[in-house]
């Protein structure tokens, strides 16, 4: 049975807007710079934030993947190639990122010695044995990605609001809430 649609599910739609929210959050209240200023007594609340959002988002990035691997998606618009290779790059280069942040949270933290500290006082100890120069190397290697992250889906929803306002192909709103995009009916 081959089915078209023109939306991505609810599901969908759940997955991609709260990964984006989150991202942005977690950006926001990442203490970044130094390890002594990451693990500073004053920044224990941000950093605990910024973990457990990395966390989320570590969870929300698998779910979207094994939903994605399943899922029926709109039919990309006829486009040119270039456009079409653009759009897959930025996108698997996202989810790349989406897993990458995380992790290199992770390996960062465990590696210099110090748990990751979520919301609620909970303690993830490290699983792998120190070394702190590779960990301050990686956890560096996360910041970075943590950047390239933002600029990457800035560049995505810029492209989102191409495709919306100059070549009004319904790219946008087939990743829209309904309750956002006018039907064309109420247009008329």
């Amino acid at each position: 049975m081959n089915t078209v649609t023109t939306r991505y599910s609810t599901v969908g739609l759940i997955l991609h807007w709260l990964t984006a929210i989150l991202v942005v959050i977690a950006f926001i209240y990442g203490p970044g710079g130094s390890e002594a200023r990451v693990y500073a007594a004053g920044r224990d609340a941000d950093r605990q934030l910024h973990e457990t959002l990395g966390m989320i988002v570590l969870v929300l990035a698998v779910l979207r993947i094994l939903w994605r691997a399943n899922a029926v998606v709109p039919q990309e618009p006829p486009a040119a190639r270039w456009m079409t290779l653009s759009a897959k790059i930025v996108q698997r280069g996202l989810y790349v990122l989406l897993l990458a942040v995380p992790l290199t949270a992770i390996a960062g933290a465990w590696l210099t010695g110090h748990p990751l500290t979520l919301l609620g006082g909970i303690n993830l100890n490290s699983l792998v044995s120190e070394s702190h120069s590779v960990g301050a190397s990686i956890a560096e290697l996360h910041g970075w990605l943590g950047d390239v992250i933002l600029w990457l889906a800035g560049l995505h929803a810029v492209a989102a609001l191409y495709h919306h306002l100059i070549l009004k192909d319904g790219v946008l709103a087939s990743m829209m809430p309904r309750w956002l995009v006018r039907s064309k009916a109420t247009k008329d």
